[in-house]
């Protein structure tokens, strides 16, 4: 008997997220005559209602868009700058160590994790203000209407956010996120329940004060969180918590235009974004692993699995020691990047040369993101968070503030160390391909270190192995930011053994999906595809 024939429609434009709330709020944008920019902007938006430990208006981000209507190319960095009252030795005394998972350092009495001091400017509102005057086409004001009535409606709480809410990270050196739930007494009201343990699976949570925020910010603009209103309560709590923000790091922060650093990988041209963003380590894994005929190796088999994971810990490597933000640590670009060392880094992989990585990066595991195609070629995608959350909520607004300051070295002379102004690395990664000049897949990820090692393999999976978005996304993934080699629970205990036996300590995650969560849509032949990875509780929407 036959295949019976599609029946579905091929969608004109595409939204995916990990929220379903939010591509809903996106879909409706796009239904309603919104482009790409405009639907990415409501899908955030609605996203810092919906998971309010990962991402919103206090935390901060990195935009990538390409609008071939009018010729631009260009990534706009919200990553968040330290006060300008910082000092770099000013923890140095408090410092205890880097967490043991290599996400964040320890300092006494965890200043720099929660509390006031631990927020850093907040950049992602401007972000969304600055692309919306460049690039959208619906009113700013109308963006806002789905997050609104997630607010005040209530939504609920969804099998990921319980996870974070109820996420104890005591063995890593940071609090659990039930203390951050907890610090204000707004947070309280919001997300502990009356038997003083975080809201649970299924429960409605409903925040008028983010409701009447939003509103305030739809009808002011994104300078309210700036210059105006909002900007004053937010520094009225910061004066009386002894918190480091002030009115000029708030008016002074501006996100910075950056053009798109591309490299080629089997002749397709890979577009990411530059430091002080994440783009720059998957640029070098994908131009050490070209020197590789990776298919013959067989997908996730012990050799592919030992070059993949020495090309991450070359580029992770490479990050530790070179990138930071280049206003303070200009970046070797070129040689990071040149042939001559991708050819040195492949052959030293193939001499069986092992890199020394005895700990991971700096970076908070929880953010979230969003990708767009419209019906006139706009493609955005969006990655935000707010590092990780401070816990301050200041009084009435209904947001959390972020808690950069946790990502930054407290230990003077090193390229992380904290500077006033400066703004941290960050692995967020938002990527588009092109063959030739056509657009041809966007993917965004949330998942701290895990970002870059988790987007080179899907682009590998779709570019080398020929996958769907959607099995790009779902095939198992393995993890190299250290010494060991993390692995998912899907792939066969034989390959772990054979691994080992290479003389890589192996580590076998629990869960079948692990390493980040990469979001994406393909267009290949004008044919748009999504795919959403299953360890979030997202998916993708084509719209007709």
């Amino acid at each position: 008997m036959p295949r019976p024939a599609r029946r579905l429609p091929a969608p004109r434009a595409m939204i995916v997220a990990p929220q379903p709330e939010a591509v809903e709020a996106g879909a409706a944008v796009l239904r309603g005559g919104g482009n790409a920019l405009d639907a990415v902007i409501a899908c955030a938006l609605t996203q810092g209602v919906v998971d309010p430990m990962m991402c919103g208006l206090g935390g901060l981000g990195v935009l990538h868009v390409l609008d071939p209507a009018r010729g631009q190319h260009v990534v706009l960095d919200g990553l968040s700058a330290a006060p300008a009252a910082c000092t770099e030795g000013m923890w140095a005394d408090l410092y205890e160590g880097e967490c043991p998972d290599g996400f964040g350092y320890i300092v006494r009495g965890k200043v720099n994790e929660i509390g006031h001091r631990a927020v850093t400017t907040p950049g992602i509102l401007r972000v969304l203000g600055m692309a919306h005057a460049r690039f959208g086409r619906a009113e700013w004001a109308g963006l806002f209407d789905p997050a609104i009535g997630f607010a005040s409606e209530g939504w609920l709480v969804r099998p990921h956010v319980a996870t974070m809410f109820h996420l104890d990270e005591k063995a890593y050196g940071r609090l659990p996120y039930a203390a951050k739930l907890g610090l204000t007494e707004d947070g309280r009201r919001l997300y502990i329940g009356a038997d003083g343990a975080p809201r649970r699976l299924g429960e409605t949570i409903r925040n008028p004060d983010l409701a009447a925020t939003l509103r305030g910010v739809a009808r002011d603009g994104a300078e309210s969180l700036y210059t105006g209103e909002l900007a004053r309560r937010v520094l009225a709590d910061m004066a009386a918590n002894d918190g480091l923000l002030s009115a000029a790091d708030l008016e002074g922060f501006v996100p910075a235009w950056r053009e798109p650093l591309s490299v080629t990988y089997r002749g397709f041209r890979v577009a990411l974004p530059p430091p002080p963003a994440g783009g720059v380590v998957i640029a070098e894994m994908l131009r050490i692993l070209e020197r590789f005929d990776l298919v013959p190796l067989g997908h996730n088999a012990p050799e592919y699995i030992r070059v993949l994971a020495e090309a991450m810990k070359t580029a992770t490597r490479d990050k530790d020691r070179h990138i930071g933000d280049p206003d303070f640590v200009p970046p070797p670009l070129d040689r990071l990047l040149s042939d001559a060392y991708a050819d040195e880094r492949a052959a030293a992989i193939r001499a069986g040369e092992k890199v020394s990585l005895p700990r991971a990066g700096s970076e908070a595991k929880h953010t979230t993101t969003v990708s767009c195609v419209d019906a006139e070629g706009m493609v955005v995608s969006l990655t935000h968070t707010l590092g990780l959350p401070s816990g301050v909520i200041p009084p009435g607004t209904g947001f959390m503030l972020n808690g950069g300051m946790n990502n930054y070295d407290p230990r003077p002379g090193r390229a992380g160390s904290i500077a006033p102004g400066k703004r941290r690395f960050s692995t967020m990664s938002p990527a588009i391909v092109f063959d030739g000049a056509t657009p041809v897949a966007t993917l965004g990820s949330p998942g701290g270190a895990w970002i870059t090692v988790a987007m080179m393999q899907v682009l590998v999976n779709l570019i080398d192995w020929g996958m769907t978005m959607q099995e790009a996304v779902m095939a198992p993934r393995f993890s190299a930011t250290s010494d060991a080699v993390d692995i998912s629970n899907r792939i066969p205990r034989a390959v772990q053994r054979a691994v080992e036996a290479m003389g890589y300590p192996v580590r076998r995650n629990p869960t079948s999906y692990p390493f980040a969560a990469v979001h994406g849509i393909t267009m290949w032949d004008g044919v748009l595809e999504g795919g959403a990875d299953p360890q979030r509780d997202g998916y993708a929407a084509g719209v007709g």
